[in-house]
């Protein structure tokens, strides 16, 4: 079968490899049908952090098709079309029990890897994996999209808002417009935000931020950005912050756009060892966030706004690629010429 292996900075190729098989009891082999690039699968790419040579791609979220459960599956069964979330919760565990499933105490392999392929082994299945009414026939490519989402950025989005506790009314700062900033947005409107301001400087991704339901865009970064957020709520300050990039200065932005009291809702993948955290001490800034409950949020919230029609957030695809093109689908990225690349594997 073919796999996306990373050769070095820059360079991602497919290769052959033997097909998954199941060993372990609550294994599931999926047969991948959409599968897509991630920005934090773009650290590496572009040599920021290091990872070893023709070594397992980092990409993790996928839909597909059931092909073949260990002997412990009984919620799903082959043919079953499903949601393989990055996470991968047991569902009775503390941490899940409390809609925390992307820190998961029963399993140390919790996240997802080397999805962008034919096939994968998604391990954990029982709980995890999200059934999808139907197969993937049944629905338009632009609904795919929206339920690849639910893989990460969405749910990622969505956790953003949940821990920073965006409620009715809420003036909510989003810092990001990537996927997961966009999903964000759209994540504060269903929660009744009154009032969200996004950070973004590209027209493309401040047109679908618009689209989602911001409303109002701040190009500046840094200090500029914080005397803007300042200026449009009279100096208060947001009532809730998502920081969606994971950077030194995202942080530092993040900390300073809040009201005294506000939370701070962290999904940005941290690349920064420290942060200077006396500053919130003396504003009583919460600190909150980490991986994303995505399973939680996917069986409570999500999948049934998706399939509904509320929301839409496969628009963040504005490009798609064939397999065969994963190296070309990465350089989208790096190059700012796609929000997030889409895979069409099958």
């Amino acid at each position: 079968m073919k796999t996306t292996m990373f050769m070095e900075p820059g360079k991602v190729q497919i290769e052959d490899i033997d097909k998954p098989t199941v060993q372990a009891p609550d294994d599931v082999i999926i047969h991948v049908v959409r599968t897509c690039v991630c920005g934090s699968d773009l650290w590496a790419y572009r040599g920021l952090e290091d990872k070893e040579k023709h070594s397992e791609n980092t990409g993790h979220e996928a839909i597909g098709i059931v092909e073949e459960v260990g002997s412990d599956i009984t919620t799903v069964q082959p043919g079953d079309f499903v949601i393989a979330p990055f996470t991968h919760g047991c569902g009775h565990c503390a941490a899940c029990r409390a809609g925390f499933d992307g820190d998961c105490q029963n399993h140390t392999d919790n996240f997802s890897n080397g999805v962008q392929a034919e096939y994968i082994r998604f391990q954990h299945g029982e709980w995890a994996l999200v059934k999808i009414p139907g197969k993937p026939a049944d629905y338009s490519e632009e609904m795919l999209k929206s339920l690849l989402t639910l893989a990460d950025v969405m749910a990622t989005g969505y956790h953003a808002a949940r821990v920073a506790n965006v409620s009715t009314g809420d003036t909510v700062v989003v810092v990001g417009d990537g996927a997961v900033g966009l999903c964000g947005v759209i994540a504060a409107q269903m929660r009744g935000a009154k009032r969200i301001i996004i950070m973004s400087r590209h027209e493309d991704r401040q047109k679908l931020a618009t689209e989602f339901g911001a409303t109002d865009i701040i190009a500046e970064r840094g200090d500029d950005a914080v005397a803007k957020v300042m200026a449009m709520t009279n100096n208060a300050g947001a009532d809730a912050v998502l920081e969606c990039v994971g950077t030194e200065q995202s942080n530092d932005t993040a900390m300073k756009v809040g009201r005294p009291g506000a939370i701070v809702g962290r999904v940005g993948l941290p690349h920064e060892p420290k942060m200077d955290m006396s500053s919130s001490f003396y504003s009583n800034t919460i600190i909150a966030g980490g991986p994303a409950s995505v399973t939680t949020y996917d069986k409570q919230t999500l999948l049934k706004a998706v399939l509904d029609g509320d929301i839409h957030p496969g628009k963040v695809f504005t490009k798609s690629f064939k397999l065969d093109a994963i190296d070309d689908a990465y350089q989208a990225m790096t190059k700012r010429e796609a929000i997030k690349s889409l895979v069409v594997v099958d």
